[in-house]
C-alpha cells in the first residue's frame, strides 16, 4: 500500500471526514434604521436643533440613553445565542452615538467594532457598520459620495463600502445605503433615489474588476421598495429564482417577501433591503446563503396597534410630537450565510 492510501485509510478509520467543515454558527448579517439617533449636543455645521434639549422634541439625555440602550435590546434580541455579526445601521449622527451603544449599553460586552460615514447631509446622519473583529478581520473600508447637488437637492448621506476577511479565507464586501427619502411625493424624489442608484452600480462594478471570485452583500433603507426603479433596473436586483442563478448577477432577498419593514398609511412596504451576488447563492460556494434565510424581524415589543387603519405597526419614538419611547419606525432584517472553516 502507499503511503497516500494508508493515510487516506488511516483517516476514515478513526472518522476523520475530508469534506470542507462548515462553521457550527451561521454568519449573520443585521440591518435596522434606528430612526433619529442624535447625541444632544448642537452641531453649528447641521441642522440637528430638532433633538436638542432646547428643540421642539424636547430631547434630552434620558431619552437619548433609552434610545441607545432600545437598539441593543433589538441587536441582542436577533442574536439567538450568538450576536450578529454584522449590524449595518442607518440614521446614526455621529461617532458618540456608536460608541455609547457599543461601550455604554446593554450591548457593550458583545465587544462590537464599527466603521461609519462622515456625509454632507444636512441633518448630520449618516450610515455604520458594526463588525465582530473575530469573525470578520477588516481590511478596508471608505464612502462613497451621491453628489445630489448636481441635481439641484441638498446633500445626502454617503455610501459605506467595507471590506473584511472572513473564517471560511474569502473576502466579503458590504455596502451600506441610506438612499434619499422620499420627502415631496415617491415620483418627485424618485431621480435623487435613481442616481444614488447609479452611484451604487459604479462602486459595485469597481470592485468587481479587481476581485476574482467576488462575495458581495448590499443592504440599507433604500427608500424604495423592491420593484421600484432604482432596484429593479439601475442594480438590476429581483427575486432569485431557481435554477436561473448567475454569479454576477444581483439578487434581492427582500423581493416577494410578506409583511413590510415601514408602514405607511395602513400600507406595509419593504424599504430595507437584503441584495447579493449570484456566488452567494450558489451550493457550492464557500460563502453561501438562499432565499428563505433573508427574514423581516417582527419581536412583539417592536410593534403596537395601529389605531387609525388597524393592524400592527411599528412602535415609534415619537407620534407626532408626542414621546412614547418606542423603538423605530423601521422593522430591522436579517440575513443568515454558511461558511466553511479555512
Amino acid at each position: 500500500m502507499t503511503g497516500g492510501l494508508r493515510m487516506l485509510s488511516v483517516l476514515l478509520a478513526v472518522g476523520v471526514s475530508l469534506l470542507p467543515v462548515v462553521a457550527q454558527q451561521p454568519f449573520r448579517v443585521m440591518e435596522y434604521n434606528v430612526e433619529n439617533l442624535f447625541d444632544c449636543r448642537h452641531d453649528s455645521l447641521k441642522h440637528d436643533e430638532e433633538f436638542l434639549p432646547s428643540g421642539v422634541r424636547g430631547w434630552n439625555r434620558f431619552r437619548f440613553q433609552e434610545k441607545v440602550d432600545k437598539i441593543a435590546k433589538v441587536v441582542l434580541a436577533a442574536s439567538d445565542g450568538q450576536v450578529p455579526d454584522l449590524v449595518a445601521l442607518c440614521e446614526m449622527e455621529n461617532d458618540y452615538c456608536l460608541r455609547s451603544l457599543t461601550r455604554f449599553s446593554p450591548l457593550r460586552d458583545a465587544a462590537y467594532r464599527y466603521v461609519m460615514t462622515d456625509s454632507p447631509d444636512e441633518r448630520g446622519i449618516d450610515v455604520a457598520l458594526l463588525y465582530q473583529p473575530a469573525t470578520f478581520r477588516l481590511l478596508h473600508s471608505r464612502a462613497v459620495r451621491v453628489p445630489l447637488e448636481r441635481l439641484g437637492h441638498r446633500p445626502t448621506r454617503d455610501i459605506l463600502h467595507v471590506t473584511g476577511r472572513v473564517v471560511s479565507g474569502d473576502t466579503l464586501d458590504v455596502f451600506v445605503c441610506h438612499f434619499p427619502s422620499r420627502s415631496g411625493g415617491r415620483r418627485q424624489s424618485e431621480p435623487y433615489r435613481l442616481m444614488a442608484a447609479s452611484c451604487l452600480r459604479q462602486a459595485i462594478d469597481s470592485v468587481r474588476v479587481l476581485r476574482q471570485r467576488l462575495h458581495l452583500i448590499v443592504t440599507g433603507d433604500f427608500n424604495d421598495c423592491p420593484a421600484d426603479r432604482s432596484i429593479r433596473e439601475v442594480l438590476s436586483a429581483s427575486r432569485p429564482l431557481s435554477g436561473n442563478v448567475l454569479s454576477g448577477n444581483l439578487y434581492n432577498l427582500m423581493d416577494g417577501k410578506p409583511g413590510g419593514t415601514y408602514r405607511y398609511k395602513g400600507e406595509w412596504n419593504i424599504l430595507d433591503q437584503m441584495i447579493v451576488n449570484g456566488r452567494l447563492l450558489r451550493k457550492d460556494s464557500s460563502i453561501r446563503t438562499d432565499y428563505g434565510k433573508a427574514r423581516i424581524l417582527t419581536f412583539s415589543f417592536l410593534l403596537e396597534e395601529d389605531e387609525r387603519y388597524g393592524g400592527d405597526t411599528p412602535f415609534r419614538m415619537y407620534k407626532g410630537m408626542r414621546y412614547q419611547g418606542g423603538y423605530s419606525d423601521h422593522l430591522p432584517v436579517l440575513l443568515e450565510l454558511e461558511m466553511e472553516e479555512e
